[in-house]
């Protein structure tokens, strides 16, 4: 059956999730991480090559500093869990701002964790425009190979996004790798993640007409 090479994941609704617990919004973030493993060892039984999580970006860092904190302690943790299986982890956003956490540093270039195997990216302090702009020029067009001098040319093309939360935008996830990538929603929040809403999604995308514009 036909199944994605690569899954892009929108980890969305932590804070919204928290608001209708009682919560304050800081305290949705450390949620979000059973939930990573659980998709990422699903993942790798189904036979995923590759799989990108959107950890936060250069905008997230905007908001304020309890919710900074709170989500930057929880992308540090989150990679920490994922160094311990078989992977091929890669780290990637924007290193010169003092909002990229140093502890993740050495997972900026990509490294094989335990037997390597399926490649798990994790955008930190991550923004399009940071991954893009050097590749414009002067007359606000692309520099020919644009592919290949992209900040994240080390990933590849991805099949299948899937959010959570509900929300039915990009959010400036990935735009080159996402040009022709199928778009799943999930309406439930990503604290509350259960397998089916990956097998769902799944089952979804083998009924896409895939033609890459062909």
């Amino acid at each position: 059956m036909k199944a994605p090479k690569h899954i892009g994941i929108i980890p969305d609704g932590n804070r919204r999730w928290a608001v209708g617990k009682g919560l304050t919004k800081e305290l949705g973030y450390d949620k979000g991480l059973a939930p990573g493993l659980d998709l990422y060892r699903l993942c790798k039984e189904n036979g995923i090559e590759e799989i990108t999580y959107y950890g936060f970006t250069m905008d997230n860092t905007k908001r304020p500093s309890l919710q900074t904190k709170a989500f930057i302690k929880a992308c540090i943790d989150a990679v920490k869990i994922l160094s311990k299986e078989d992977a091929s982890l890669l780290v990637l956003g924007n290193t010169d701002s003092p909002m990229f956490p140093k502890e993740l540093l050495p997972y900026t270039k990509r490294k094989d964790m335990g037997k390597g195997g399926l490649k798990v990216n994790f955008l930190v302090n991550y923004g399009w425009q940071w991954d893009l702009g050097h590749l414009t020029d002067s007359n606000d067009g692309l520099k020919t190979n644009y592919y290949g001098g992209l900040k994240s040319n080390d990933i590849s093309r991805i099949d299948l996004i899937i959010r959570w939360g509900g929300r039915r935008r990009l959010s400036g996830f990935l735009p080159a790798q996402s040009v022709y990538a199928d778009f799943y929603v999930v309406e439930e929040y990503w604290p509350d993640f259960k397998p089916q809403h990956f097998y769902d999604a799944l089952d979804w995308y083998r009924q896409q007409d895939i033609t890459l514009g062909g």
